[in-house]
């Protein structure tokens, strides 16, 4: 009785803690946070929001490290957590740790839309990991393409190096020699240029964009009608203007949004395909 009614106690300062955290927050008062915020958790050690905000007030200090440390405790503590695998990404992101901050942001993503699609995070998550795909995919595409060049200019310089040992091998060079080598050389150059298309960005297909954001798919639903919209601005458009579908007029109540997973597949496989697509609806 006596160790539960510490325990009470304990938990109960802890709160107040983090309210009085909250409070210098608020104020922008960072240290103090983190002050009140490590004193409710060590009260409280396993309530995971006493650690996702103060790894925000690491985070608002650029103390990287700490924000890491802090956000895989919460995870241990609750794995669904949002901010904590936001957060991660964050940091992760920081050391440059392309693939596993992706990963930690894509999975923030994932537990955002399951808990509340339409929550500000959402957004705010999508936009940080299509810059830091996008990011990645430019580290990669500036490797390949240099790989690309070097690859051309040894094999131009190999083409070159024949044709110059084929006509010391004659004592004159025919009106046909030249054609073949400027014909390979421009078969080389094809051959490149085909190499090189998919880090060439292009127009995405118009049935994998919003007919109202006019940009990429991030969660799509469709009408009754059968029309698909991003889910954030069919809601705008029906809290806004009126309970119509945009494009048919006719009456369109939000529960009657469903998920259009094959089109939610169809950006998936393409921005797998074409991460420049990523940069285009961020």
């Amino acid at each position: 009785m006596v160790t539960g009614a510490v325990s009470a106690m304990a938990a109960k300062q802890a709160e107040r803690l983090k309210e009085d955290g909250n409070n210098c927050f608020k104020k922008e008062r960072f240290g103090a946070a983190i002050d009140a915020y490590t004193e409710a958790i060590t009260l409280s050690p396993k309530v995971p929001v006493y650690w996702t905000n103060r790894a925000l007030c690491h985070m608002k200090r650029k103390d990287w490290t700490r924000v890491e440390e802090d956000c895989r405790k919460a995870i241990q503590l609750d794995h669904d957590s949002v901010k904590a695998h936001y957060m991660l990404g964050l940091a992760l992101l920081q050391r440059e740790e392309y693939a596993d901050g992706v990963k930690a942001l894509q999975r923030a993503l994932d537990f955002g839309r399951g808990a509340n699609p339409t929550g500000y995070m959402v957004e705010e998550i999508w936009e940080e990991l299509a810059k830091a795909k996008y990011m990645e995919w430019e580290l990669l595409s500036a490797r390949r393409s240099w790989e690309l060049n070097s690859l051309k200019e040894t094999c131009v310089a190999a083409l070159n190096q024949q044709r110059a040992l084929d006509m010391s091998r004659t004592e004159e060079s025919s009106e046909e020699d030249y054609s073949s080598h400027t014909e390979q050389l421009k078969a080389l150059d094809r051959v490149f240029e085909k190499a090189a298309e998919e880090d060439k960005p292009t127009e995405v297909p118009d049935y994998l964009c919003c007919n109202i954001t006019l940009e990429i798919f991030r969660d799509p639903v469709i009408s009754p009608s059968g029309v698909t919209y991003e889910r954030a601005a069919i809601l705008e458009h029906i809290n806004k203007v009126g309970k119509f579908d945009p494009i048919t007029r006719e009456k369109l109540d939000p529960s009657k949004l469903v998920p259009n997973l094959a089109i939610k597949e169809a950006v998936s496989a393409y921005l797998e395909k074409h991460v420049w697509a990523y940069k285009m609806g961020s």
